[in-house]
Formats: structure tokens, sequence, C-alpha cells
């Protein structure tokens, strides 16, 4: 089914979906401000926040749309500060454990049918203790590998790599090979190989889930720093072998999700590790140059054998202090109900009700790029894990990704950067009284 016809039909249906847990009687002159996820793949979901006014009498002010994080620099703001006006936040699983105080739990609010409407690991990664404090939407994520069809299709390069490797050109399916293939296709300041988001959390948690794939962990059971190891070491040469063959971007160490999105959308970049809501966006003709030249399959294993997999999903959540809670969980769920995440999964992204995912893989089989992208989303999810469940993550990865990029960038050897990211970590922790 097309966005258009797909769109016509929630919206026929809107008013009778919403009077089903409220009335406009109830909600009536009560305004809600909230604080949201922006983006390519993201916004599309915000245009139901009308049809849920209507239905039911309230109002939605977006005081802020920015990406998570810049808005999680905004929440520790609002903490630190008291001003927690605001009502519903967008959340996230891998920064959720930061905020034990800001959100409230939407247990209240929901009947057990409507929280066993979500698949049970979602929700499960919802909770802080016995508190749910977000509802999923339609936002699982797991990195998968995309790549243009047609460098593997061209005749040159098969001859070209076969004469070079010995062996037949076909998509990657360990990380020393992508690397070796990311390579062998680079034409700059033309075309790349690959790319990857270079800062922030971002790059750690990549960064992370390479750790994993080499066998290797980020911490110890104690959460001390454990990256600073043969495999951490591993993980982090394949980043700087990439930047300095020139093989990715010179400005990757800038780049997050929407560069990285709109990089291979461009045509310009062979092989891509990416989550499931660029899916639709990538093959879409009026977004992207890249449209029908798009293959996707599972992501590459190190060389543990261990796939990369680093994973986490997006949610919306009530502030503790929200005055209206009735009417913002009201919101959450119509954010995060069967239409919302069937609207959601359209563009490719994975949904996180049981139901919907029933509902995506029928949809799926009349159109075959949608298929192969659910496919290798499937295998993909099979090899998931999240990030690490600690308050400190997002703290920790702001100390460790200056120094990843300091050895991307050669300004400091590897053993010099892992060896000082894992110093400010240790530090970070004791400080904080982890161990």
């Amino acid at each position: 089914m097309g966005k258009h016809k797909l769109k016509v039909l929630l919206g026929a249906t809107a008013l009778a979906a919403v009077a089903g847990y409220a009335s406009a009687a109830e909600f009536d002159g009560i305004t809600l401000q909230a604080k949201l996820i922006g983006g390519q793949q993201y916004e599309g979901l915000y245009g139901r926040i009308a049809e849920w006014e209507a239905a039911t009498g309230a109002k939605v002010d977006i005081i802020s749309k920015k990406n998570h994080f810049e808005l999680d620099k905004e929440f520790k703001s609002d903490l630190a500060a008291g001003t927690l006006g605001w009502c519903v936040g967008s959340n996230h699983s891998s920064f959720a454990a930061q905020y034990p105080n800001l959100y409230t739990d939407l247990t209240p609010y929901l009947t057990k049918e409507e929280i066993a409407a979500y698949v049970p690991a979602n929700i499960a990664a919802s909770r802080i203790g016995d508190a749910l404090v977000m509802l999923p939407r339609a936002q699982f994520d797991v990195s998968v590998l995309y790549y243009l069809k047609s460098v593997y299709e061209d005749a040159d390069n098969q001859a070209a790599y076969k004469a070079k490797t010995g062996r037949d050109l076909a998509p990657p399916d360990t990380w020393e090979e992508y690397k070796e293939q990311a390579i062998f296709f680079a034409d700059p300041p033309n075309f790349y190989g690959t790319q990857y988001a270079g800062k922030d959390e971002a790059i750690v948690g990549r960064y992370y889930e390479m750790v994993v794939a080499e066998g290797g962990q980020l911490f110890n059971d104690d959460w001390s720093p454990a990256f600073n190891s043969d495999a951490g070491k591993r993980a982090l040469q394949w980043f700087v072998d990439l930047y300095e063959a020139g093989a990715v971007p010179p400005g990757t160490t800038s780049y997050l999700w929407d560069d990285l999105g709109q990089g291979f959308a461009s045509g310009t970049i062979a092989l891509n590790l990416d989550w499931p809501g660029w899916a639709g966006f990538f093959n879409d003709p009026d977004s992207s140059k890249a449209a029908g030249n798009v293959g996707v399959k599972v992501q590459p294993a190190g060389s543990s054998g261990k796939r990369t997999g680093w994973s986490g999903h997006h949610g919306f959540s009530v502030t503790e202090t929200c005055e209206n809670k009735e009417a913002a969980a009201s919101l959450v769920k119509w954010l995060t109900n069967e239409d919302s995440q069937k609207l959601e999964s359209a563009g490719g992204s994975l949904p996180t009700r049981t139901a919907v995912w029933e509902y995506v893989l029928e949809t799926a089989q009349s159109d075959p790029y949608r298929a192969e992208a659910i496919a290798a989303f499937q295998a993909g999810a099979g090899h998931a894990f999240p990030a690490p469940q600690t308050p400190e993550w997002i703290e920790a990865t702001n100390l460790i990704y200056p120094e990843l990029q300091a050895a991307i960038l050669g300004d400091k050897t590897v053993d010099e950067a892992l060896a000082d990211a894992a110093e400010a970590v240790d530090e970070m922790m004791q400080e904080n009284g982890v161990y």
C-alpha cells in the first residue's frame, strides 16, 4: 500500500480510534508542550498530532524539535534548572537510564492488554526498574548493510577486484572484506567506498559494536572500561584505515545520522551501515539518486564471527511534573498505536507492536525491495544487543568520542587514544561512585 493511500485510510478512522480512550470534553482547552526528535525519518508521524487534537479538543505546542543529542542536552539543562513545564518528550532506550526522575510511570494510564500489544523486549527496555517510562514508537533500530548494486554489477569492477584479490566481487559478509571493498571502490572526491558517523554517541555506538564483533567488550562487569584491549584496538584501526585511505568523505568526523542518510541517497557512497528508517527514503526517486539501485543484506561479522548489532528503540514519555498527565498519556498512546506504527513502518522503520510486525511482513510480499529490506532487518535483529545499560553511558561516550576522533585524524596513535579514553572513563566512573 502506498504512503498516500495509507494516510487516507488512517485519517478516515482517526476520530473513532481516539474516541476509544479519550473524549473531546475531557481534554478540551488543554495545551501540552512537547520536545520531540526531528529529522527526515521521524517527522512523518507528527502529522497525526492534528488528528488527535481534533478528536480530543487539546492542543500540542512543539517547543523544541532537534536530534536526540541536542535534546539530551536540553533535558539535562531543564533538570538542573527546574524548567520542566513541558509534558511530552521523545525518548530512546539508550538515553532513558539517565533520566530516572524526569519521566512518570505510564502504567496507571494503560490497561494490561494495551501494554501486552507491544513487543515484550521493547516494553522491557522501556522500563527503569518497575516504571514504564516510555511507550515505543515504530522505530526499533539495528543497522544492516545498504549497498549500491551497480558497483557489484559493473564488469570492470568485477575484473579488477578478481585480479587484485583472487575473489569474486560480492557484497561483503565480514568487516575486513567491507573495508577492503570500500577502499577498492573509493574515487575521491567524487565517490567514496563508505562513511560513518564521526562524533557524539553515534561514533561510540559504532565503535562499541565493532569491539563486540572483534570479540571484546566496552565495559567490564563492574563498569570499568574494557575497550583498551586487542579487540578495541582492532576495532578503532578499522575506522582509522578507512579515513587514511580516503575511502570515506573527509568530513565524516562531523557526521551524524541525517548526514549519512543524505550521503548514501546522493548515490556517491558504495556501502552504508544504517538504520531501518532510511529504507524507504533510499529507494524513493523523489528523495534519492540511489533509488532502484539499492541492495540490503544482514550486517557483516567481525573477526570473532559475531555480527555488529548495537540497537535500541525510540519512544515517547510524559514528564513527572506534567499537570495533565492523562492527556499527555493519551497523546503518547496515539503516537504509538497500531495506525501510527503502520504509517511509520511504511517508510521502512521497524514496528514495536506485534500486530504491526505481522502487517508489515504481509504487505512487504508485494514489494521486492521492501521484502529484501525486511528480511535483512529480521536477520539483523537476531544479532541485536542494547547499548550498555548504565546511567553513565552518555557521559562515557562524551569522553570516548574525542579520543576516537583524535586517532582517526592522526592526532594520536590508536594506543594513545584508547589509553587516554580509558583513563578518562575510569576516573568518571569512580567520581560517580560506580565502583
